[in-house]
């Protein structure tokens, strides 16, 4: 089929070539010559004239714009989107696949943020785009950046632009026939190789073919750009569990972790896209019609040994040593009372299916001094993911650690490798399945009217409306992510008769020895390890059933020798459970109007022009939602004390509806001191709606009560009455919003010579967070009860202000050769601040992991039951540069590029630090010194850099080869989580080294 594919294409393209290219053969010889005549001209080519473009549009754009522009068309220097993006100045790319699960590292990048904000809205050629997530933009990594022609980075709107970005805009441009002046054809291919995988490599291919004709009905152009791509690579990691206060043998207080581990990940990815485009226009009409299809597909799988055991059995050698606060450095960790560290060794697979359709279609008119466009699109997006893990334990003799190094040092011995690759010491442990699925579709139509005036200050007046109709629906299974025990240490003695041990001839099989070959780029050495195949994990349900089934019989042995118990089994997680827990259905329509006026004063010394504007948009979301009340008060017989509220349990459908309007103002200046220099003023008011994920209608109440029945007089006795609830999500929010103000100065001293400054600040209102919101139940006769539900609301304030700087130029004045080279820098720093409306803090931790511990949610807790608070906004990094030294002289094009980003907040209670047994601290509470509280730890992402390179030569003007490569300096990637102890090494990722072999051709 992969094969099949690639002919399909290469067949296709070779068809299109011959078809249109049939009108350029048909071309009179000298046609080229009379377009000429007797001028001659210099052409640059190559990425030198790709940033003399980008700078033509940051410079005369009506908005504070940065851009980049494919140095060939449909090339852009990097292996997707997201890559692309982390060069412009303000922009950071994740380096996680998930927020919510940073311990899986994305080597081509995941999630944007501008100038240190979330908040960034997605467009292709000026239309929404998005992708079907339950968010609002496009996953970048999922669209073929050979389809891409350039990238727009908006960072303050105007009025005429569609409203929701408070961090930015990111447009992707493609190409229309017109965009060239005849016959244009241009094919490539190329096969990546990932050190870490030795020698294995993925191929890709791409093509575009455009032609234009006249014709006795006006000028017809058609365009076909097609791509393939694969990607394979895999990312090896350390990681070091939390550290948790614990006694040395002299009694004093030290920090330990209850483990170390390692893991590795083979991820693979494949990407399809096509976009196609027809242009027509004859005297004051014009229009296209355009396509744009992404297909997106990964796979990874992942073998990973886990510590699990009891913290506070652990025990470190004599020897052991320990930093200036406690924390332990080097020495030997065993856990004399549960015979050994527990761990898991788990095979994950996951597999994760996206496909984005765009169908558009544009008619202008214009006339005199009028031009009247109108736009319809329709986009369909829709994503598939399984999920699924299948784990066998092994209780380790010991571990001895070396925590004092750049990277964790792991030391066995012949008998611990030994002992690690004997199936018999290991059995089978656990199972856990995730599904969802997610579709969205949108409608969008606008017109837009100009109006050009003739007259010295004003230039033209523009408005416009715009409608929109946009539905998802997102299923998470239900449970969402299945936690099922096979056996389990402590079922032992009650649910069953003993651990599934694979050396017992019943449980034996489908395992294998992984012998974690060139870990971490052959410098490390770990030993091997017994995992399920990958077909148990591929294998869901069926595998799973078979597994559990292991289960049952020791459980029922067990039942047997006890003579009480139960044998629940095994059900698999589905969609479509009967309570809609799982189901996020949505639908949104929105109104805009805008208005604006560009103008400008030429006849000043110092000429100014700009534009203002107002944008009116309507906002009318409705969201199909379940609620759900239960009680566990008493009710009937004599009660005396709190009154209990009588409300019937009862479980239904609910529709909530939820409207609201913004007015958001603009004006952009510009100030042009001279030809070459120029500032700019841009303030505006922007929002950011919420994430479809955020606006689920789905709702848990429930009615507690304290009480005691007397069982002599059959009184009961109500202390106290509970009215809580909880929500995935709130369809009540409003948007989050924003006042920006930003100021530039922007020296164009060459034609790809440029020095900006930017400074900006945005105050932003109602940022969403997890807390307490009221909402209202009536009982039998009416009357009406306040319930406290935890869910999202619109509670804090906060800000982010900073600075920019960039630089690029070429050194032409230099000699010879040296004439080719040059520089281009950017530097961004970002302070930012969250204020909740209503704070939470506390400085001691109490609770369960629970939506209602805030103080847990928000500000963090440690294994010793103290909180942190004062936590930045998630995904900023306070400081971000990139550097890159060009070289552009005749034939030869070559880029070597340096980005590099500070520290920065990733999540708090996210999977791998968080659980439930840390140290009751505090003196006032009845648990003192009781290992029973909820802990959850922010997880920061280390300061990261990381050296790129590319390198072109063109044998021909028609003929190009390529070699790029990433990550050259074999960079390590660095996780960090905080606690009371400082911030310690939570994981550390290894991706190696990958290299790019492209050839391209354009007829």
């Amino acid at each position: 089929m992969k094969q099949f594919k690639k002919t399909a294409i290469a067949m296709g393209l070779a068809q299109m070539t011959m078809m249109l290219s049939s009108s350029a053969m048909a071309r009179p010889a000298d046609a080229d010559q009379q377009a000429s005549g007797s001028i001659e001209t210099v052409q640059v080519t190559g990425q030198r004239a790709a940033l003399q473009s980008a700078q033509k549009i940051k410079q005369n754009s009506d908005e504070i714009v940065d851009s980049i522009v494919a140095e060939d068309m449909g090339k852009l220097p990097d292996r997707s989107v997201t890559e692309v993006l982390q060069r412009v100045v303000g922009v950071t790319i994740d380096r996680t696949m998930s927020k919510s699960d940073p311990e899986h590292f994305s080597v081509e990048g995941s999630g944007v943020s501008i100038r240190g904000l979330s908040y960034v809205r997605s467009e292709l050629n000026g239309r929404d785009s998005f992708s079907a997530n339950g968010g609002r933009s496009l996953n970048f990594e999922d669209v073929p950046p050979e389809l891409v022609a350039g990238v727009d980075i908006y960072k303050n709107p105007s009025a005429e632009q569609v409203e929701g970005a408070v961090g930015g805009l990111i447009n992707l441009r493609t190409a229309l026939p017109f965009d060239f002046k005849g016959f244009k054809a241009a094919i490539s291919a190329d096969r990546t190789w990932s050190e870490l995988k030795k020698g294995k490599t993925s191929p890709s291919a791409s093509g575009l073919v455009s032609n234009r004709w006249k014709t006795p009905v006006g000028e017809v152009g058609a365009l076909l750009d097609l791509a393939y791509s694969e990607s394979g690579t895999r990312t090896d990691a350390f990681q070091v569990e939390p550290y948790y206060p614990l006694k040395d043998a002299k009694g004093n207080t030290v920090f330990v972790p209850k483990g170390a581990q390692w893991r590795t990940l083979e991820f693979n990815r494949k990407r399809e896209g096509a976009y196609g485009a027809l242009q027509w226009k004859k005297d004051e009409w014009s229009s296209n019609l355009t396509y744009f299809k992404s297909k997106y597909e990964m796979q990874w799988d992942e073998q990973a040994i886990f510590a699990q055991s009891s913290p506070y059995n652990i025990k470190v050698s004599p020897d052991a040593t320990f930093n200036s606060r406690g924390a332990l450095l080097t020495g030997t960790l065993t856990d004399p009372s549960d015979g050994g560290i527990n761990f898991g060794d788990d095979t994950r697979t996951s597999n994760r299916k996206s496909d984005t359709t765009d169908l558009s279609w544009n008619l202008r008119w214009r006339r005199d001094n009028w031009t009247v466009s109108t736009d319809l699109q329709r986009i369909r997006a829709s994503t598939h993911s399984v999920d699924s893990t299948v784990a066998t334990g092994v209780t380790m003799p010991q571990e001895k650690v070396d925590l004092s190094g750049n990277v964790p040092k792991l030391i066995f011995t012949d008998a611990d490798r030994a002992y690690l690759a004997d199936p018999k010491n290991y059995y089978w442990a656990f199972t856990m399945e995730h599904l969802d699925q997610s579709r969205a579709n949108e409608t969008a139509w606008k017109t837009d009217v100009k109006y050009d005036f003739d007259h010295p200050v004003l230039r033209d007046l523009r408005f416009g409306v715009r409608l929109t109709d946009r539905d998802a629906v997102t299923q998470n299974s239900n449970p969402s992510y299945n936690w099922s025990p096979i056996s389990q240490p402590w079922q032992l003695g009650w649910n069953i008769s003993g651990l599934a041990s694979l050396g017992d001839p019943r449980f034996s099989g489908n395992t294998n020895l992984h012998s974690f070959n060139n870990f971490f780029n052959g410098g490390v050495s770990v030993p091997s390890v017994v995992f399920p195949d990958v077909s148990l994990a591929q294998g869901f349900p069926a595998s799973y059933a078979k597994l559990h089934a292991y289960h049952d019989i020791l459980c029922k042995e067990q039942v047997a020798k006890q003579g009480w118990g139960s044998c629940d089994p095994w059900t698999a997680a589905s969609f479509g459970a009967s309570n809609y827990a799982g189901t996020n259905d949505q639908s949104e329509k929105t109104q805009a109007l805008y208005s604006q006026l560009r103008f400008g004063l030429d006849n000043l010394k110092y000429p100014i022009d700009g534009n203002v504007g107002l944008r009116y948009v309507k906002t009318d979301s409705r969201a199909h939602g379940y609620t759900v009340f239960t009680s566990t008060a008493p009710n009937g017989g004599v009660m005396v004390g709190t009154p209990v509220p009588n409300i019937k349990p009862f479980a239904e459908v609910k529709d909530y509806e939820n409207n609201y309007h913004n007015f958001l103002p603009s004006l952009n200046l510009r100030l042009k001191a001279s030809d070459t220099l120029q500032f700019r003023l841009a303030l505006a008011k922007a929002l950011s709606r919420p994430d479809f994920s955020q606006l689920q209608g789905y709702t848990k109440l429930g009615e507690s009560a304290d009480s005691a029945t007397n069982p002599i007089t059959g009184v009961t006795k109500v202390n106290s009455v509970s009215l809580t609830g909880e929500s995935d999500g709130n369809p009540m929010l409003r948007p989050t919003t924003a006042t920006q103000l930003d100021l530039t100065g922007e020296w164009y001293f060459a034609p790809t010579g440029s020095f900006t400054v930017a400074l900006f600040n945005k105050q932003l209102k109602d940022i969403i967070v997890k807390q307490m919101y009221i909402k209202q139940l009536a009982d039998v006769n009416g009357k009406l009860h306040d319930f406290t539900v935890t869910g999202p609301i619109n509670g804090a304030k906060g800000h982010a202000r900073g600075f920019e700087l960039a630089f690029q130029q070429y050194f032409d004045k230099l000699p010879g050769a040296f004439s080719g080279l040059g520089v281009q820098a950017n530097f961004t720093f970002v302070d930012s601040k969250r204020e909740l409306y209503t704070p939470v803090y506390s400085q001691y931790c109490t609770g369960g992991d629970t939506a209602a511990n805030l103080n847990l949610n928000m500000n963090g807790c440690d294994t010793n039951g103290t909180t942190f608070g004062n936590l930045p906004l998630e995904n900023l990094s306070r400081q971000t540069y990139n550097l890159a030294l060009l070289y552009d002289k005749g034939p030869v094009s070559a880029r070597l590029a340096y980005n590099w980003r500070s520290k920065a907040l990733q999540g708090v209670n996210v999977n791998g630090t968080k659980g439930s047994d840390a140290t009751d601290t505090n003196p006032a509470s009845a648990d003192y010194g009781k290992t029973n509280v909820a802990w959850a730890l922010p997880t920061w992402s280390d300061a990261y850099g990381q050296l790129d390179a590319s390198m072109f030569y063109k044998f021909t003007d028609k003929l190009q080869l390529g070699l790029e490569a990433q990550n050259l300096t074999d960079s390590t990637y660095k996780q960090l989580m905080q606690q009371n102890i400082g911030m310690m090494g939570r994981a550390w990722f290894k991706t190696g080294r990958r290299v790019v072999a492209k050839l391209s051709y354009d007829f």
